[in-house]
């Protein structure tokens, strides 16, 4: 304090010294101007007389040349230095009797004066744990100079420190800790909000009850004249000097986007059994702590939540923590689980026994879901389970679906009737409604225990029962009944979870290795059976086919041959016509000849029988041969004869041949009209015909054959 004090009388008088300096130097300037228009002459000629009375040669002593020198420069401003010792009197005279007998001080515009008052007559000291003097003690006094002229503070009593107003600059705020006051109750941090003009009144903050400390009333943007010997005030620009960070004396601004999850620092505790505190009117959002504070507010996390825009905000008094929006997408519905809230009072109604629906604002499992779009939820007392309302695929396989549901899902093994154990790949189709989205999170938590403690027992355990009643063929070869059976069975038992069975797939059935190479044999077999039935088929038509190209090809041929069997049938029928026409004319013609020969024979008859009874039976025949002989004109006697005599048959036959010869070259002008005789075989003469050893040749000679 003694060094405030001994500070502030130093600054004090130094300014003083330079304001009164001021001051004589215009009065002087003032009186000089005056003194120098009366001797103007006389500076003039006494100018002249020194520049003359100076020659350049002649030595002159030091005095006479620091007298004549002098007076110069006051000569060249026009001011008698004479002149001046009046005036320095007259200015002392009034500046000094004010300032130490009245006691004046003055306080800028953008100033205020902060008073120390060093001693009082009556030795009054102040009270026991107070700083600030609000009756007249010494020490530092609450109230302060503003600007202007301030009389009866004599310096040898107070000491007057000027200090700058306090400036706030847009966008930010400053922070309070008051030096004096009342104690802060133990019970809260911060000193609470009086009316004292935004710290500008020291005396009302002390007499309204304020409290030294850190305060939870802030200075926002403008400027302020504080007594600073009370208040310390903290800005951004001296943020760093009290262990804060500029940021947090700046405007707080949460994004279009998020929501602030808001924590205050002071307040009534948190209720036992409780995480967050309630939501209480009138405090502004938290810009006004003091009507958070009487109206109940609690310190810790609070359920009401800061919206996008901006807010002042004290940060000795509420922390915020910016998160995203809850955004429920589309196909999706959010079932909110609100773990702070009224108590819980059960709308489900007597038939869900399974847990317990609340309404809005209530502590539990909401009935009405969120539906999709960005919500503005308190992440930390609540907590949205997304419920697809689309068809959700389940697979019990190695394939898992982009939800995820279905990760730790794996194909079933089954063991069938006949003893044999395989994999069975399944697919559950489900769908979830979206007013029967918050009962099934009342009732199992969250899809994916949906799906492990619901889901994948049911239809694991069905499975498993029912391929004991079959065989690994009727799951091969009734694949859909067996699957029909699966999704009827599935949809009665999901519906009581309320939870729509859609349809049920079996998929990819993997039966033992050695079954299954017996079956593939026995396919191939049966598919090679079917091939080569195919093939013959194929043959048969192809023969088919031949044959049909044969025919087309030969089709005009078989016309032709048609007509003609047609044209040969009726040949055959004129023949038969015709034939039967000379039949019959032929036996007419045969009868007739018959007859005629029978009447020539029987004429004959007579007549030999007549010629017989006539000539006797020999005469008869040796008359009949002469005549034959005549008709047909027989030589009895041969034109050639060959004999032979004495042995030498060689000879005969020689002369036989030269007749004959001779006979032929004799007769062949007759060829035109004789027919020549065909030669005839020379017949070698037998032994019986040789007479008186003598061997003949007879030579059959032609006879005239009729013409």
């Amino acid at each position: 304090m003694k060094f405030l004090q001994n500070k502030t009388s130093k600054k004090q008088s130094h300014r003083l010294v330079q304001w009164t300096s001021s001051l004589l130097t215009f009065l002087a300037l003032s009186g000089g101007v005056n003194a120098a228009h009366a001797n103007s002459v006389n500076t003039k000629n006494l100018t002249n007389t020194t520049s003359v009375s100076l020659p350049v040669n002649q030595p002159q002593s030091t005095h006479n040349h620091q007298l004549h020198n002098y007076p110069i420069p006051y000569q060249a401003m026009g001011i008698d230095p004479v002149s001046l010792i009046p005036i320095i009197f007259l200015g002392g005279f009034f500046i000094f009797v004010p300032l130490f007998f009245g006691g004046l001080v003055v306080i800028g515009e953008r100033e205020v004066g902060i008073v120390v008052k060093k001693f009082t007559v009556s030795r009054r000291g102040l009270p026991a744990g107070s700083l600030i003097a609000l009756n007249g003690e010494a020490g530092l006094q609450a109230d302060t100079l503003a600007p202007g002229w301030h009389w009866g503070h004599w310096p040898w009593q107070y000491s007057v420190k000027k200090e700058s107003v306090v400036v706030v600059p847009q966008g930010e705020i400053a922070l309070i800790v008051a030096a004096d006051g009342a104690s802060i109750p133990p019970e809260r941090i911060l000193g609470k909000i009086v009316d004292c003009d935004n710290f500008q009144d020291a005396r009302k903050f002390l007499t309204q009850g304020g409290e030294k400390g850190r305060q939870m009333g802030f200075l926002t943007a403008g400027t302020y004249r504080i007594n600073t010997a009370l208040f310390k005030v903290i800005t951004a620009a001296n943020a760093s000097a009290h262990g804060m960070g500029p940021e947090q004396l700046r405007v707080y601004s949460v994004t279009s986007d998020k929501v602030g999850v808001v924590t205050t620092l002071d307040g009534l505790p948190i209720p036992a059994g409780e995480i967050a505190g309630p939501v209480v009117e009138g405090h502004d959002n938290f810009q006004n702590g003091q009507k958070f504070i009487n109206g109940g507010g609690r310190r810790g996390l609070q359920e009401q939540i800061l919206l996008s825009g901006s807010w002042n905000l004290n940060p000795w008094f509420v922390q915020v923590e910016q998160v995203k929006m809850t955004e429920i997408p589309i196909g999706y519905v959010g079932v909110v689980i609100s773990f702070v809230g009224k108590e819980q009072e059960d709308v489900s109604g007597a038939a869900f026994t399974h847990g317990n629906l609340v309404n809005q604002g209530h502590k539990g499992v909401w009935v009405e879901p969120l539906y999709p779009g960005k919500h503005p939820i308190n992440s930390r007392i609540m907590k949205i389970e997304l419920v697809p309302t689309t068809n959700i695929v389940l697979n019990w396989s190695g394939r898992t679906e982009r939800h995820s549901y279905d990760e730790k899902l794996e194909s079933l093994t089954v063991r069938s009737r006949d003893g044999f154990a395989f994999d069975l790949e399944v697919a559950q189709i489900i769908h979830v409604g979206a007013l029967d989205a918050p009962k099934v999170i009342s009732r199992v938590g969250s899809m994916q225990n949906l799906v492990d403690h619901v889901l994948e027992p049911t239809i694991g355990n069905y499975f498993r029962n029912s391929a004991q009643d079959y065989t690994v063929l009727d799951f091969l070869t009734a694949r859909s009944e067996r699957q029909h059976e699966a999704a009827d069975y599935i949809k009665t038992a999901l519906r009581s979870y309320d939870v729509q069975a859609i349809d049920t797939l079996i998929g990819d059935i993997q039966p033992p290795a050695s079954l299954m190479q017996t079956q593939t044999d026995r396919k191939i077999a049966e598919e090679q059976r079917k091939t080569y039935e195919v093939q013959q088929m194929a043959q048969t038509q192809r023969q088919q086919l031949v044959r049909e190209t044969a025919l087309a090809d030969i089709q005009q041929e078989m016309v032709k041959s048609e007509q003609s069997v047609q044209i040969a049938e009726l040949k055959s029928q004129a023949r038969i016509k015709e034939a039967n026409g000379e039949a019959e004319s032929t036996k007419l013609r045969a009868m007739a000849e018959a007859e005629g020969i029978r009447a020539t024979g029987n004429a004959k008859a007579e007549t030999y029988r007549t010629g017989v009874e006539a000539l006797g039976e020999q005469g008869y025949t040796a008359m009949q041969i002469m005549q034959i002989i005549g008709d047909r004109n027989v030589r009895l006697i041969p034109d050639v004869l060959v004999g032979g005599g004495n042995g030498n048959s060689t000879n005969g036959l020689v002369d036989g041949l030269l007749s004959m010869i001779l006979w032929n070259q004799t007769h062949k002008s007759q060829e035109g009209t004789i027919n020549s005789f065909p030669t005839q075989p020379v017949t070698k003469p037998t032994a019986s015909a040789e007479h008186n050893g003598n061997s003949q040749i007879s030579i059959k000679l032609p006879v005239d054959q009729e013409q």
